[in-house]
């Protein structure tokens, strides 16, 4: 008998960790918007991701805006995507071991863009438009996440946070618990990560939503038939965010799953 009951427990139990914050209306202020990823950029044009141009641009389209947070050496918030400079600036180092000065004398792609630091993205959005802010789990994670929540008090638009690192999405929430938070994720299998089996599978899954207590999951759309994803979505309330749609098409067959989405390199029909 106690057999049959600690099999019966495990379905259970993998549902407990699979349970997200479960309420609802935390996330409706956002869903009247497309999310430009990085802003609406143009990385061969002078346009380049994730720069103050490319930010105008999504505002002045009016569209919100997704953006990546990193913090330098020197404790520096600016927004970056890629941990090494190479594709963007051309400079094999990682940017968490760059201090801000550095970063300073390197440019985005061709243009003469520099790496904008946070202060200066949102005073550029001043609460134009609401935003998206992935929390990089590159470097301290920890003083990164703590640095964000301090900055973001003095701002007054709308935003929420997200980050593949569910503690770093746990932390946030003991930090700034009414501030919407989101669970990053996508089929780390197929992508190839470079992590540990243990950690693709949780973070694939999506096992540690217990801890962080996601108001919205925000998965990569190709690969939105995930086992636990699919169950999450039967069994929960929860915000859904499809990243990143590429074309009209992929919005299209993405209505069908999600409610906000993140797109690039097309124009979606307001």
């Amino acid at each position: 008998m106690k057999k049959y009951l600690s099999l019966a427990a495990i379905p259970i139990l993998y549902c407990m960790c699979l349970k997200p914050n479960n309420k609802l209306g935390r996330m409706d202020a956002f869903k009247d918007y497309y999310f430009a990823h990085r802003g609406f950029y143009d990385n061969k044009k002078k346009c380049p991701e994730n720069s103050i141009p490319a930010f105008k641009k999504a505002i002045e389209l009016g569209f919100g805006i997704e953006l990546d947070v990193q913090k330098t050496s020197d404790g520096k918030l600016v927004v970056f995507h890629d941990a090494s400079l190479d594709r963007i600036c051309g400079k094999d180092k990682l940017l968490t071991e760059c201090t801000y000065k550095e970063l300073c004398s390197y440019n985005l792609t061709d243009t003469k863009e520099k790496i904008p630091t946070l202060d200066m993205v949102l005073k550029t959005v001043n609460g134009k438009v609401p935003l998206i802010i992935e929390i990089k789990p590159e470097g301290d994670w920890k003083r990164t996440t703590k640095l964000l929540s301090e900055k973001m008090k003095k701002y007054n638009g709308k935003y929420c946070i997200e980050s593949f690192h569910p503690l770093a999405v746990a932390l946030y929430k003991k930090l700034q618990p009414q501030i919407p938070r989101g669970q990053l994720a996508s089929d780390m299998f197929k992508e190839k990560d470079k992590n540990n089996i243990v950690i693709k599978f949780l973070f694939t899954n999506l096992m540690l939503n217990f801890l962080a207590k996601p108001d919205f999951i925000a998965y990569n759309h190709y690969y939105s038939n995930n086992l636990s994803y699919r169950i999450i979505r039967k069994l929960f309330s929860v915000t859904n965010v499809a990243w990143t749609i590429k074309s009209k098409e992929e919005l299209k067959k993405a209505r069908k799953i999600f409610d906000i989405f993140i797109f690039e390199g097309f124009i979606p029909e307001k």
